[in-house]
């Protein structure tokens, strides 16, 4: 399985039906839900806001509406796409801004299945591998060797803390993680890891 790194967009019409793809990352069901509600805000006027997404180390958790489409004509291809990608902790929200034509039930089929097809090509993924989170705690003076041994290492900074000391909250692959630590105490003994 691989997981989406970074949001994506693409855009299709059929018929001026304009058909908006965005693929989110997704940590959790209850973040669809979220994801879904972040895009409607950011149409308004669109007529439908479809999403799909599917969730989880295996990828077997899945959602998706078909947002007043006709039942399974929307939502539910565009689910089966999504499914059949590979891919796992995402969210596609598929916009529709409706052109005056309608396009039937084997039409909206394609044309969300296609819609959601177009985003795939963009995104960003990376192979799932099972992550660890760390804090750590440092003086000023170590963050430019600490955000190297960050990259060195491939560690994603989840939240920086600046204030009497240097607080970030990183995640890394669980492989990497010893010798990760074993390097940030070869820097100072004394830079405080927790959990």
């Amino acid at each position: 399985m691989r997981v989406l790194l970074e949001r994506a967009e693409a855009e299709i019409e059929i018929k001026k039906s304009r058909f908006i793809a965005v693929a989110l990352p997704t940590a959790s069901l209850e973040d669809v839900r979220k994801n879904v509600a972040d895009v409607r805000n950011e149409h308004p006027k669109a007529t439908h806001v479809v999403h799909a997404a599917v969730v989880g180390k295996a990828g077997t958790l899945y959602s998706s509406s078909d947002d007043k489409e006709p039942k399974n004509t929307a939502g539910r291809p565009a689910l089966e796409v999504l499914k059949g990608s590979g891919v796992t902790n995402i969210t596609v929200c598929i916009v529709r801004y409706f052109g005056g034509t309608l396009l039937g039930t084997g039409g909206l089929v394609k044309a969300y299945g296609d819609a959601v097809k177009a985003v795939l090509e963009k995104v960003k993924t990376e192979e799932l591998k099972e992550k660890v989170a760390f804090s750590l705690t440092f003086a000023y003076s170590y963050y430019t060797q600490i955000k190297r041994l960050l990259e060195k290492f491939n560690a994603k900074t989840e939240r920086e803390d600046f204030s009497t000391d240097i607080n970030i909250t990183i995640a890394i692959e669980k492989e990497k993680s010893s010798e990760f630590l074993e390097e940030i105490r070869e820097i100072d003994p004394y830079i405080a890891i927790s959990p």
